[in-house]
């Protein structure tokens, strides 16, 4: 699948049905803006993904009025961790594009916790 047909299909993608509801999920947080669960496929004790409402593909789209909601979702990241109970730390992780691993084109941060994470991470 070509990137322009997935950005056609983004309001189809596996994040857009969460945040409409016609999929479950465990969700943790949700507020106006952003929307977190844990991850179906996790990769450390504690995964859980934070999305925006808002269907940005990926962060190299993300466009200068985009500024208030990215640092948004990283305080939503460290209110998620927190509440989680990841006080040893965590780590946040935005993969993007098909080189940097990224699998659905939503924009998404991983937090990772629960273990020592190892460096390089892949």
């Amino acid at each position: 699948m070509t990137n322009n047909k997935l950005h056609m299909t983004i309001q189809d993608t596996i994040f857009g049905k969460i945040i409409r509801r016609e999929i479950p999920a465990n969700i943790v947080y949700e507020d106006d803006l952003a929307l977190a669960f844990t991850d179906i496929n996790p990769q450390a004790p504690v995964h859980i993904l934070v999305i925006p409402k808002k269907p940005i593909p990926k962060l190299a789209e993300a466009e200068p009025d985009d500024q208030a909601l990215l640092g948004h979702l990283l305080l939503t990241a460290q209110r998620v961790a927190t509440q989680a109970g990841l006080t040893n730390g965590y780590r946040v992780v935005i993969n993007t594009g098909d080189d940097g691993g990224q699998t659905v084109y939503h924009l998404h941060l991983h937090i990772l916790g629960g273990r020592h994470m190892a460096w390089p991470p892949g």
